[in-house]
């Protein structure tokens, strides 16, 4: 809400007295023992063509304060009262910051009023966002997953996780973290000797040291990765679009699992993913609906060009199997209502780009042990088990005449273009379409993976660790990200394979197929 003269005064601010100011006030405690601090910066997302989530931490209760302006100078601001932090959120506070119709670009600063003394205010932080434009212009994003996997946490003698600093230098108008967004499985130590002699040294926190379990515990994880300022700097200059996969909670889990696993003495899954899953609302800028709680599949018209499709492949599957069913629940993975959301969502969306945010490729072959994972089955046939949801939607796609459908997915640890066609394919009911892998952000390496021939998918491009070699450090290089450049005029949407050091490995360049 818009701060009044009432709210002013309850701050300890003279009438007429704005934010940018107040610390010039003499009422103002300036001793730095008694003011907030916001240790993890600022962050922004969910954006629409008028409204964004902004999130920061307090390190105590305090009230969230904030202002908006079109221009870095702040120049007729709009000043904002956000919530109240407290211990029960971990003291995180979200506030979806409305009225940003016609900016370009939106400028942000918060601060923090500490509820013990309200003259007791902290140093601003600043960050900025775009916003999604009326008309048609050029567009760039990225996306990527994994961060701070297989042990390998922040190392600042090696400059912390500098994936983050390349993509901000793209400078990008958003960011889809396509899930792992944290590992509370991932427990580091402090030192890891790598294959040249070297020494990996961790920065370790005490929720870090072991799984998480208690919610203070997957709190812990989010927390631990804004400690890293590569990651601080990249949220205050790009809004995000965050979805979670399996390890936000474990390795591989699935609603009703009982963990088979002695580092846990909470074995029900079901439970550490209702810890994980508020962990999540807590520390990522998401904006949680009242009719949904909870729900994490959304979509983001970004300007006429361009509609992003953020799925859940977590939430609703069945249990992970030989998946080879031919009908039935245990089939189950994005579920019948989500699948309904996103087909009447591809139906209705006038965006010339329909961008699927997958949190796990549709054709490589991910095993859970003796069961399966991912979608594909390795069965190379008809589809069958999850393949038969996939199958039911590609085939809608196609009937529906829905064009200009692209796939962006990351999990497997590497890059990757693939192409599908019905030509290749056991199953052919589908329009040929692209899927795009990148990742990991800054974790361990692996593949590449085994295809599955049931939608037809084709390697035109990838890049993994050499033959034999696995679970790479972030300082070997096989670090990934993708981005997309969209042509505001012609509307070829251009797809980019990059490394960590920014580096160019593949391009792919498409153009849309009209009505």
């Amino acid at each position: 809400m818009n701060i009044t003269r009432r709210d002013a005064l309850k701050l300890g601010l003279k009438a007429g007295t704005t934010l940018g100011t107040c610390l010039a006030a003499p009422s103002i405690v300036l001793a730095q023992g008694r003011r907030p601090i916001l240790p993890y910066g600022v962050m922004s997302g969910d954006i629409r063509h008028d409204r964004a989530m902004l999130w920061a931490r307090a390190d105590r209760p305090a009230r969230m304060l904030v202002e908006v302006a079109d221009n870095p100078e702040f120049r007729h601001a709009r000043q904002l009262m956000g919530p109240e932090v407290l211990p029960a959120t971990d003291l995180t506070a979200k506030l979806d910051v409305t009225g940003l119709g016609g900016m370009d670009t939106a400028h942000y600063r918060v601060r923090f009023a500490a509820l013990d003394d309200h003259r007791a205010i902290s140093e601003p932080i600043t960050g900025r966002l775009r916003l999604p434009p009326a008309t048609r212009r050029d567009v760039r994003f990225v996306w990527s997953g994994d961060t701070v996997g297989q042990g390998w946490g922040i190392d600042e003698s090696r400059g912390g996780m500098t994936t983050y600093a390349t993509m901000r230098r793209q400078r990008p108008d958003f960011f889809i973290h396509s899930g792992d967004t944290v590992y509370a499985d991932g427990p580091l130590k402090e030192s890891v000797t790598l294959a040249n002699g070297e020494t990996w040294r961790n920065l370790v926190t005490p929720e870090k040291l072991k799984v998480a379990e208690t919610l203070q515990e997957f709190r812990g994880q989010y927390a631990y990765n804004l400690m890293d300022a590569n990651v601080r700097q990249f949220n205050a200059e790009v809004p995000m679009l965050a979805q979670w996969d399996d390890h936000e909670t474990t390795n591989n889990w699935y609603p009703g699992e009982l963990l088979d696993d002695d580092r846990y003495t909470e074995k029900n899954a079901s439970l550490l993913a209702a810890r994980a899953r508020r962990a999540f609302f807590e520390y990522m800028p998401l904006r949680e609906l009242p009719e949904a709680p909870g729900r994490i599949h959304r979509r983001f018209a970004y300007g006429p060009s361009l509609e992003v499709f953020m799925l859940d492949m977590r939430t609703y599957r069945a249990a992970n199997s030989p998946n080879r069913q031919a009908e039935g629940e245990a089939a189950t993975f994005l579920g019948q209502d989500q699948l309904r959301w996103l087909l009447e969502g591809l139906r209705r969306s006038t965006a010339t780009w329909k961008i699927i945010a997958a949190d796990m490729p549709i054709g490589l072959v991910v095993r859970d042990g003796e069961h399966f994972e991912a979608i594909a089955n390795d069965h190379h046939g008809e589809p069958l088990g999850r393949e038969m949801e996939i199958a039911e939607l590609l085939r809608a796609i196609r009937d529906d005449a829905i064009h200009n459908v692209v796939w962006l997915t990351a999990d497997v640890h590497y890059t990757a273009a693939h192409h599908y066609s019905p030509e290749r394919a056991s199953f052919k009911e589908f329009a040929p379409f692209w899927e795009f892998v990148s990742g990991p952000l800054h974790a361990g390496t692996f593949g590449p993976g085994e295809l599955d021939g049931t939608f037809g998918p084709e390697v035109v491009f990838q890049k993994a660790p050499p033959a034999g070699q696995s679970n790479l450090p972030p300082s070997d290089g096989y670090q990934f990200f993708g981005q997309v450049d969209l042509d505001g005029e012609s509307e070829v949407l251009t797809v980019t394979l990059m490394d960590a050091a920014g580096n160019a490995l593949h391009t792919q360049a498409l153009t849309p197929q009209r009505a």
